[in-house]
């Protein structure tokens, strides 16, 4: 049985469905609570790395030590060809780990549901081609790459944030937004934070539950796409 290593990256940052999905495509995934200390492998003995959010730049060592140590997993993993998927933080580790950029504080902030357009480029790849032009995608970041790494296919953008998915090599995903996350975790966000960022809590619970159906089809046939990846 195929097994994947999770690496967590903040207390309320863990796999949500994302994990449960691979889960019942008969995937075995191994979280690894990173941010509260536990060990990371110093190799990857996994059939698939996917790297979770966190509230880190990518090389943020002194804040976030682990994060040197995944870098080199996610190295190691595109270096043998070992299925990788990046969501937010771990997206932008992976463009950062293949020679793109990553900027803090960097655009308009995006927050909650938001629209996403897939670009044509998505129509040839494993886990994206297929998908509805327009989707949407819960998002929490103000950070975002700015450069995509050399040769990497550019997958899907939005209003606000140009990368919002890319693809590196043949078998490796980055995403900025959130397939994991569903509107209960948009509830989960202080609403006292989002007032502080010009945003209407009440609206963001409300977008989040209108788009969720339709939402939760697509990442869930991405996540079931990635398991076939991984356990091939």
């Amino acid at each position: 049985m195929a097994r994947v290593l999770m690496v967590q990256n903040g207390r309320g940052g863990g796999p949500g469905r994302f994990g449960d999905w691979l889960a019942a495509e008969g995937l075995t995934p191994e979280v690894v609570p990173a941010y509260a200390g536990a060990p990371l492998p110093r190799r990857l003995a996994h059939d698939a790395l996917v790297v979770l959010g966190g509230g880190y730049l990518p090389d943020d060592d002194g804040r976030a030590p682990w994060l040197a140590p995944t870098r080199a997993l996610v190295a190691e993993a595109l270096e043998r060809d070992v299925p990788v998927f990046g969501i937010c933080l771990g997206g932008q580790m992976l463009a950062h780990v293949a020679g793109g950029t990553v900027r803090g504080r960097h655009g308009e902030p995006e927050f909650g549901s938001t629209p996403l357009t897939l670009r044509p480029e998505a129509g040839a790849d494993p886990l994206f081609g297929g998908l509805p032009e327009r989707v949407s995608a819960v998002e929490h970041h103000v950070d975002a790459v700015t450069a995509l790494p050399p040769g990497a296919s550019w997958l899907v953008e939005s209003e606000r944030c140009p990368y919002q998915a890319f693809r590196v090599g043949d078998r490796a995903w980055g995403v900025q937004f959130h397939p994991e996350a569903d509107a209960e975790r948009v509830r989960s966000w202080a609403p006292e934070r989002m007032r502080s960022l010009g945003l209407d809590p009440a609206e963001l619970n409300r977008r989040a539950e209108r788009d969720e159906p339709a939402a939760t089809t697509v990442w869930h046939e991405v996540a079931r796409r990635f398991a076939a990846v991984a356990g091939a």
